[in-house]
């Protein structure tokens, strides 16, 4: 079945093209289904809209990144593990950003200054790190100082120190967010029936499981078949699949005028993808450098100190109309130069 599965999918360039758009339509679906299941489930049984907003909502913003990256590290796709991941916070911050404060300027809150911007950076230099220095298998300490681009990778033992970092954030956020009475969104349910509430996440994690699979075989086979790296496809197809969501909810919010919670929710979007769910592929399957990772990583790097610049220059402390153009422009040459000379 397996077998059959793969070559409809790699039988044509038509078919693969489908599969990615069915792929990313079921892991939007998927990803909504299993939100307003498992939220109403968990109000039904008493979660305070704190804890469902800071897990259930959060988790289930980012299950398409997380379904793709997973599926393909288990299928040892390592490249587009990464590159999902990392070309997703690139077009978070450069173009969802970006094109946000263009409609409408983006405000910042206290806490993205102060925790968001400085722990996304930070999260952007520890993959940096781990692909420019990685200790072989059998360390010792006579191997520190080894340094090289694109020559380490993401270790179980490097997936294991992000999630401990994510474990550290997320109790952070539970701890602010209590203190300081903080709104994660208002949650509205249904007042559905269990059986409802079962189906709809059982529906959800199907759409989440098949679509990251026909989305992860589409791409490769897209790949293969033009003869381009499975990193440029990850950095560039995939990734902007993932963040459509994302794109749609800025765009609307802007157009609203709506956009205070627009930077909190690009960064801890970021944070959860690079420390969680790099994490978490890591772990599964080491996740080795390729050529160029030592800039799609530097460019993550750039994105955030960027965005810090920006709202830490300004008196009211937000991303004007002409930073969104810089913004875009940054990932505009970037993305010219990553596919063109790398």
């Amino acid at each position: 079945m397996i077998d059959l599965f793969e070559q409809l999918i790699v039988l044509n360039p038509w078919t693969m093209a489908i599969a990615i758009i069915l792929g990313f339509v079921l892991l939007i679906y998927g990803a909504d289904w299993l939100v307003n299941g498992s939220s109403a489930l968990a109000q039904r049984f008493g979660v305070s809209p704190l804890v469902i907003g800071l897990t259930v909502v959060a988790f289930g913003t980012s299950m398409p990144e997380f379904i793709v990256s997973t599926i393909a590290a288990v299928e040892n796709n390592t490249e587009i593990a990464i590159t999902n991941i990392l070309g997703s916070n690139a077009l978070n911050t450069f173009i969802i950003l970006g094109i946000t404060a263009l409609i409408y300027p983006v405000a910042s809150q206290r806490s993205s200054r102060v925790f968001d911007i400085p722990v996304s950076l930070i999260a952007g230099l520890m993959v940096f790190f781990f692909v420019t220095y990685s200790p072989p298998a059998e360390w010792s300490w006579h191997d520190f100082g080894s340094f090289s681009l694109d020559a380490g990778e993401i270790t179980m033992w490097g997936g294991i120190i992000l999630l401990a970092v994510f474990v550290v954030f997320m109790g952070h956020s539970f701890y602010f967010a209590k203190k300081n009475s903080v709104e994660t969104g208002e949650i509205q349910t249904l007042p559905l029936p269990v059986w409802k509430m079962l189906l709809l996440i059982c529906a959800g994690l199907a759409g989440l499981i098949l679509g990251g699979e026909l989305v992860v075989r589409g791409a490769t086979g897209v790949a293969h078949t033009l003869g381009v790296s499975d990193a440029v496809i990850g950095l560039t197809v995939v990734a902007l699949g993932t963040s459509l969501p994302e794109l749609a909810t800025s765009c609307v919010a802007a157009a609203k005028h709506n956009c205070d919670l627009a930077l909190g929710n690009v960064f801890g979007s970021n944070i959860f993808n690079v420390f969680f769910i790099l994490g978490v592929g890591a772990v599964i399957h080491p996740l080795p450098a390729y050529p160029g990772l030592w800039l799609d990583a530097a460019m993550v790097v750039l994105s955030s100190l960027l965005v810090w610049l920006f709202v830490g220059t300004t008196k009211k402390h937000e991303i004007k109309r002409w930073h969104g153009a810089i913004l875009i422009l940054v990932y505009a040459a970037y993305l010219i130069y990553r596919l063109t000379c790398l």
